[in-house]
């Protein structure tokens, strides 16, 4: 062989093997094969400057492509591919300047050089292969194939909507009860150009509530009033009650019942319609925050939680466990349920901030796994490029808040039509705020605003 008769020595041998793996055809430059030398290292050039363009001048879209399975299979073999003919050239290049087969302790150590390179390549590329199949399990798992009864086009995935209205749930069980209640219900309302937010929170104690027209509104003609002592009747019974009455919901699958229900009571209540939902279940809730090390917030008041008042929350910043997480957002001693949805809200909005791709990538398989149990939602897969595009959007808007608390709505008796007008006012100032100077966040809103900037998170 070339590299025989060249009788490259040690020193030699090493060195452009490492150049080899670092641009290819030099070891052949060097074995004077000139010509695959130079097309190796055009090759290299081209996949260089097709991976840096993909990087930079795509790079918005990478998210998007991340939670399409189809694109996830690609980029796989694509890696396994460039991987493949990296560790090939490696190889190659090794077979040519490896020192002369009397020098038993050169060809040694070049070839355990050849082979770290090796693994070098194949390493990385194993872990981003196993990524890519971990993120399609998640995206296959929790998301649905299609949505055949409304397709979602590319240049229009909104279908021509200003905004659209998502229903985020926080669902709670509890070994005394069976199934679950949705105890944190809050509709997002974005705006599809610019992604600002406005958040309407709807207690879990709303009584009364009138159940969409058909047969759930002619089995409660008078509003929503439960099944018995374990149902008195709130607006956090509504969707497991759906799914324990298919009656109610006809043509809607197990596991759909509640969520078709709720969003179209959700939607009357408020008087826009909830598009989407997504309900994270707090005891896997407490399982993404312990995959992610824990989750920082400030603790303005101590917190006193367990059922028997075993533990407490000290204020101050702290980072909490899973678990103190979990009480944190679910505790009412000594407060109650509203002001445990702004802790709910503060909790949400730290573990969003705090999910950096750092942390995501170094405990991404417990993440995936946590993320399984702890989500459902009703999204098609292909929506999800839109949801990731108009996600980033709200990264960088303004998100405002407005809760149906008390004393602007009285629980027990709710004013269904103030409240619908309150939505309405807050959605048209949100509007007239498009092309006027743009306040502070932390500027104070106007005494007769129905927008309430949420102050309660540091």
């Amino acid at each position: 062989m070339m590299g025989e008769d060249r009788r490259f020595g040690l020193g030699a041998s090493i060195a452009l093997t490492l150049a080899s793996a670092l641009l290819w055809g030099v070891a052949h430059l060097a074995a004077e094969r000139r010509r695959t030398g130079l097309a190796l290292m055009a090759a290299y050039v081209v996949m260089l400057a097709a991976v840096l363009t993909v990087f930079t001048a795509f790079s918005t879209h990478l998210l998007s492509l991340a939670v399409q399975p189809r694109w996830l299979i690609w980029l796989t073999v694509a890696l396994v591919v460039i991987a493949l003919l990296w560790t090939s050239v490696i190889i190659w290049s090794f077979l040519l300047v490896r020192p002369a087969r009397s020098d038993t302790v050169g060809r040694f150590l070049s070839t355990t050089l050849a082979i770290a390179l090796c693994a070098l390549v194949l390493a990385p590329t194993a872990y981003a292969a196993r990524l890519a199949y971990l993120s399609r399990d998640v995206v296959n798992t929790l998301f649905s194939p299609s949505n055949t009864a409304a397709p979602v086009l590319s240049q229009d995935p909104w279908n021509g909507a200003e905004r659209v209205n998502f229903l985020l749930l926080g669902g709670d069980s509890a070994p005394s009860r069976p199934g679950v209640r949705t105890d944190s219900m809050t509709v997002a309302s974005v705006d599809v150009q610019t992604g600002a937010t406005v958040l309407f929170g709807l207690p879990r104690n709303l009584q009364q509530v009138q159940l969409p027209e058909g047969p759930a509104r002619e089995a409660f003609p008078f509003g929503f009033t439960g099944g018995g002592p374990d149902t008195p009747g709130l607006l956090n019974e509504v969707f497991q009650y759906a799914e324990d009455h298919p009656e109610l919901v006809p043509g809607a699958a197990k596991g759909r019942r509640g969520p078709t229900l709720l969003k179209q009571t959700v939607s009357d209540i408020l008087g826009i319609p909830v598009s989407h939902y997504a309900m994270v279940d707090m005891k896997g809730f407490a399982e993404l925050v312990d995959a992610m090390g824990g989750v920082q917030v400030t603790i303005r008041e101590p917190i006193v939680y367990g059922r028997h008042r075993e533990g407490l929350l000290p204020a101050g910043t702290r980072k909490l466990s899973g678990q103190e997480a979990l009480w944190y957002g679910r505790s009412r001693t000594d407060s109650d349920d509203y002001v445990r949805m702004g802790r709910q809200k503060c909790l949400l909005n730290a573990v969003a901030k705090q999910a950096d791709p750092i942390t995501v990538l170094n405990s991404f398989e417990r993440l995936a796994a946590a993320t399984k149990r702890a989500i459902s939602t009703d999204l098609p897969q292909d929506l999800l490029p839109a949801v990731v595009d108009l996600s980033q959007k709200v990264k960088n808007a303004r998100i405002r808040s407005l809760n149906f608390v008390p004393p602007l709505i009285n629980t027990a008796d709710p004013d269904w039509y103030l409240m619908r007008r309150k939505v309405s006012d807050a959605l048209e100032e949100h509007a007239s705020t498009k092309t006027a100077p743009t306040r502070s966040p932390s500027a104070t809103p106007e005494p007769d605003s129905p927008l309430n900037l949420d102050a309660t998170c540091a």
